[in-house]
């Protein structure tokens, strides 16, 4: 149809106009009949769905059984029904089993406390969701209330239950509204926030049920994967998770991985120091080079030196792990790193060459603090250093739980990837009441300005009559533009956008927002989560009217905007005004509808259209934004899956470590047993023992595992590589009986074995994955050299676990022979 830009409408005149467009729908139909393999599948994925529901209809159906019989029960009695099933639990019996009887409870306590009673369709969301499923429920469908059934259940296990927000508002009126269920019938609620000391959050973990965002989730994993003490944990085991507005917290905030960083602990001052000293050092006397491993270390002579000129009494005292650091680095920069070969000094900064191209590296820096070590070398500025000490992406995060669940209004457009990522079905559950609200064509315009203007018109005309309007915008600079407008067309209204004094006003404002009289202007995200209400008399008005002013590049977000209209089988509108000039139809729509104007003859701007034709081709456009963003998730969780792995291993070692309660010598005898095969394995290549580098055996030994004196090359020449490894072993198992005999008490002892291991995993692993954060943004480069990125970092980012490994088995060994015995070290 062709609209005036008085917003009146007139029949279409064209004739030629008129057929085309005809034309344009005829070949539509025809494309999807080209495709019956995918109209069948469609229709089968349909079935399925209703099939499903039909199924979960029968189990609501026994819920309801017990309907008279539970009402009948006094509250002592449907009270004590919580520890009957938590008996029955351990006995035996399933949450499936006790599925009905349990739910049947929820309900009527819900009817006795809220004063609210699940309708049949929101038992079978319920039952979706314990089956670890997404329930999409139109909001109005009382997703809130749905939920109670399902954590209910699960919560009888012991095992606790997460429910899952999108931000901390939610949490704390969902923790306070339906805690006072959970509470009643004799369950606990706890309440995650961020702003919890330790001791708070682990209180709230130990709770059956805990409210908690997604993110302060994600931070309490890896920050307790950081500590020293399982009695500074705060989580417990990942059991089951409710997560409301799931598309919004795994799809759209999967993009970016949760990241814990610091500001490195290197002191700039003590970098110069470190540098001045090393420049003072002579090899082979102070200090020695293995070329074949690019391995620089002190020798005796130099740990002396460095004793004085530092006033220590032991150089690799515990205390002092940092200065050692700091030295080890310093030693390679002025040593090992050459300049021009390995990086070039330009303008006052250091720039690493690369070895492959022989360019600078525009923004690259080693890690490990070796960089800065290089800058003091040069006498350039210093440049301070953030450090990625722990990330996880939230799909490597909630695929941690035994079994995770969602709910939210609009997931189905996503099903594909919440099958591959997270193997969870989108369930549509059937609305209570019939859906009435009218969803209208999108209506185009050629400019912004054209748009707005048309905007107003409509707000200003429905005003007048009282229907309250909801007003969706994708940006605050166009809510605020747009509230401009209205101020001067003097209509009164309200703005909900992200900037920090509106947030708290959210909840007044949704109130609000169905009144008679009513417009609010809000970004399409807010809201989220809460419902609109209509006020009276509203209804016979036509309901809520949401008005879009641009599609967003998600479709699920757009039918969350029009979703604030018609609950609960209300009256309601929806419509979307867009332009060629709007964000989205620049990117990917615009070209293609001005070749449709034009094959439709269409030139004035004053025109606007409104045709199926054109919301199918912006839905077209949304789809390959959709398909651009599901990839850029994809690769970044396939990224991500490499360090998965590595994490997965050193936390469950780091976790072992801490658990342990009585002893760590096995633990350190494998570290210093591998640690001196390696050495000697390198050196003693071959049968001919003359070609043995026994040197470089004894260079090791003196620097981590005895002193000068100890000592010699006459000690190993004589002996096979096996003996001249079991000769090493015995330096090992004789400093730690002298340590066990200094720590007569064995819980010291096995506290010091914790500092030692701990201290240099965490070390290692903080610039492991300092280094696999630089090799990941650096990465995309080897395309261009017919290399596949994800394929390099997989192999590259292998070999740098290995050599982490080894540099913690070696760092551990040092750090355990060379430290000295101090009464009350704490970790």
């Amino acid at each position: 149809m062709v609209k005036e830009k008085d917003a009146t409408l007139n029949k279409v005149k064209d004739p030629e106009m008129k057929e085309n467009t005809v034309r344009a729908q005829a070949t539509d139909t025809i494309d999807i009949n080209k495709r019956p393999g995918a109209f069948n599948f469609l229709r089968r994925w349909v079935e399925s769905d209703k099939r499903e529901v039909n199924r979960m209809g029968k189990i609501a159906d026994k819920v309801i059984g017990y309907e008279d019989e539970y009402k009948q029960l006094s509250d002592d009695e449907l009270k004590s029904k919580t520890e009957e099933f938590k008996e029955r639990y351990q006995k035996g019996e399933t949450l499936d089993q006790l599925l009905p009887e349990a739910f049947a409870t929820v309900r009527e306590g819900a009817r006795r406390v809220l004063g609210l009673f699940p309708f049949r369709v929101q038992i079978i969301g319920g039952i979706s969701l314990h089956e670890g499923n997404i329930s999409e429920m139109k909001t109005g469908e009382g997703k809130t209330l749905t939920a109670t059934m399902p954590v209910y259940l699960n919560a009888l296990s012991g095992k606790g239950v997460h429910v899952v927000t999108v931000n901390e508002y939610l949490s704390e009126r969902d923790a306070t509204e339906m805690g006072e269920l959970y509470n009643w019938l004799g369950l606990t609620v706890g309440l995650n926030l961020a702003s919890l000391s330790s001791d708070e959050k682990r209180l709230a973990y130990l709770q059956d049920i805990t409210y908690s965002t997604n993110a302060e989730l994600g931070f309490d994993y890896l920050r307790d994967n950081m500590v020293v003490s399982k009695e500074q944990m705060v989580q417990r085991g990942l059991n089951f998770a409710v997560v409301d507005e799931v598309d919004s917290i795994l799809i759209d905030e999967a993009r970016t991985p949760l990241i814990i960083s610091g500001q490195a602990e290197k002191s700039n001052a003590l970098y110069i120091r470190a540098d001045r000293f090393v420049k003072t050092l002579k090899e082979e006397d102070d200090y020695k080079i293995d070329w074949s491993t690019k391995t620089i270390s002190l020798t005796e002579a130099g740990m002396h030196r460095a004793e004085e000129n530092f006033g220590l009494d032991n150089l690799y005292d515990i205390e002092n792990t940092a200065l050692t650091h700091h030295l080890e680095e310093a030693l390679r920069a002025n040593y090992i790193m050459l300049k021009n070969i390995d990086y070039v000094v330009q303008e006052g900064e250091v720039l690493i060459v690369d070895p492959f191209t022989g360019r600078a590296m525009d923004g690259r820096r080693w890690s490990d603090g070796l960089h800065q070590a290089v800058e003091a070398k040069e006498g350039v500025e210093i440049q301070d250093e953030s450090q990625t000490v722990a990330t996880i992406t939230y799909q490597n995060y909630f695929r941690m739980y035994s079994k995770l669940s969602g709910m939210t209004g609009t997931a189905k457009t996503e099903e594909e990837e919440f099958i591959e990522i997270y193997n969870m079905r989108v369930i549509e559950v059937p609305t209570n009441r019939p859906m009435v609200r009218q969803d209208r064509h999108d209506v185009l315009y050629a400019t912004l300005q054209n748009k707005f203007a048309a905007v107003v018109n409509d707000i200003i005309e429905r005003h007048e009559k009282g229907q309250p309007i909801l007003v969706g915008t994708v940006a605050v600079e166009t809510s605020e533009y747009l509230s401009q407008l209205l101020n001067e067309a003097h209509v009164p209204h309200v703005v909900l956008n992200a900037k920090p004094e509106n947030i708290t006003r959210e909840s007044e404002i949704i109130m609000n927002a169905g009144q008679k009289g009513a417009v609010t202007i809000a970004t399409n995200m807010a809201g989220r989560g809460t419902d609109i209400k209509l006020g009276p008399g509203v209804a016979e008005l036509g309901g809520l009217m949401v008005l879009g002013t641009e599609r967003h590049e998600s479709r699920r977000i757009d039918n969350q905007l029009r979703g604030r209209a018609g609950r609960q089988g209300d009256p309601g509108e929806s419509q979307f005004y867009l332009s060629l000039e709007d964000d989205l139809m620049r990117r990917f729509g615009s070209e293609q509808m001005k070749k449709r104007l034009k094959m439709l003859k269409i030139n004035d701007n004053d025109l606007v259209l409104e045709s199926r034709v054109f919301t199918r081709q912006v839905e077209g456009a949304q789809k390959r934004v959709e398909g651009q963003n599901y990839d850029a998730r994809k690769q970044t969780l396939q990224y991500d899956d490499v360090m998965r792995e590595q994490r997965e291993v050193i936390y469950k070692q780091r976790r072992q470590v801490i658990d342990e309660e009585e002893t760590l010598k096995p633990v350190l005898f494998g570290m210093a047993e591998r640690s001196i095969n390696r050495v000697v394995n390198v050196h003693t290549q071959g049968d001919d023992k003359s070609k043995w580098d026994l040197d470089k055996i004894i260079d090791y030994a003196k620097n981590s595992l005895v002193g000068d004196d100890e000592i010699s090359t006459d000690n190993l020449k004589d002996k096979s590589a096996d003996e001249i490894k079991t000769y090493l072993m015995e330096f090992v198992k004789k400093n730690y009986d002298s340590k066990a005999e200094q720590l007569v008490d064995p819980e010291q002892m096995l506290e010091f074995e914790k500092i030692v291991i701990l201290r240099i995993v965490d070390d290692r692993w903080t610039n492991h994955i300092d280094e696999m954060d630089q090799l990941r943004n650096s990465i995309g480069l080897r395309g261009y050299g017919q290399m596949n990125p994800l394929v390099e970092y997989q192999e590259e980012g292998y070999n740098s676990f290995e050599i982490m490994v080894a540099d913690i088995e070696d760092g551990v060994t040092r750090l355990f022979m060379k430290a000295e015995i101090r009464q009350n070290v704490a970790r």
